[in-house]
């Protein structure tokens, strides 16, 4: 029987290619983006590269580079700013309806997600410090149960991936995240959705505070 599970299409590869490498920092603000160079890289034709590039283009990760093309797109403060804003009224939101809907089994993969993350932080090692922040905040977004959300914050927490390399060079601000993270999921596995919704706001609070990005109280 065939796979149910459905394949990628070209364009939908070199989009993922490209956006790990611009998040990841291997494709840094400014980089040049053609064509022609992208699908040599990747060895594809030109057509789902240029795809791909369209749709970056429209998600903000690339921008125009005047009579050049295109560009890896800069980290601008007024976007992130604009990003925390949203994050101020979904996080919370989205922390409240997870205690909410807590039970034992979301708990523990929650707390898994805590304990991977304290292990990228004695190691120190930042990539994989992003991804398990990345992972333990997508698990709020999964278990508040609101697609929308989810879906949503998906796109955008590629955004703070790029933002948050920067954020992690600081070794103290690496330990107050996992506990202000574990403290979320304690409020949310005791279903206190109003702790839950504070403690959120809270630590985003302090996340753009580390980000020297200014948000409204």
């Amino acid at each position: 029987m065939e796979s149910l599970v459905p394949q990628q299409t070209i364009v939908e590869q070199v989009y993922n290619v490209i956006l790990e490498a611009i998040c990841d920092g291997r494709l840094p603000p400014g980089e040049r983006l053609t064509q022609d160079s992208v699908a040599r890289k990747l060895n594809v034709s030109r057509q789902p590269v240029g795809q791909a590039l369209l749709l970056l283009k429209q998600q903000k990760f690339v921008s125009e580079s005047g009579r050049r093309g295109l560009m890896v797109a800069p980290l601008e403060r007024d976007f992130l700013q604009a990003l925390y804003e949203f994050r101020l009224g979904i996080d919370p939101l989205a922390a409240a309806l997870a205690a909410n809907h807590s039970d034992p089994k979301a708990i523990e993969r929650g707390r898994q997600r805590i304990d991977a993350g304290k292990r990228a932080v004695r190691k120190g090692e930042i990539p994989a410090l992003i991804s398990a922040d990345m992972e333990f905040h997508m698990f709020i977004y999964e278990l508040a149960g609101n697609r929308i959300i989810l879906e949503t914050m998906e796109l955008y927490w590629h955004h703070l991936r790029r933002a948050m390399r920067e954020v992690l060079k600081e070794r103290s601000v690496r330990k107050d995240i996992w506990e202000e993270h574990a403290a979320i999921l304690e409020a949310i596995a005791a279903g206190d959705a109003a702790q839950a919704q504070a403690r959120a706001r809270r630590h985003l609070q302090n996340a753009t505070t580390a980000l020297h990005v200014p948000l409204p109280a």
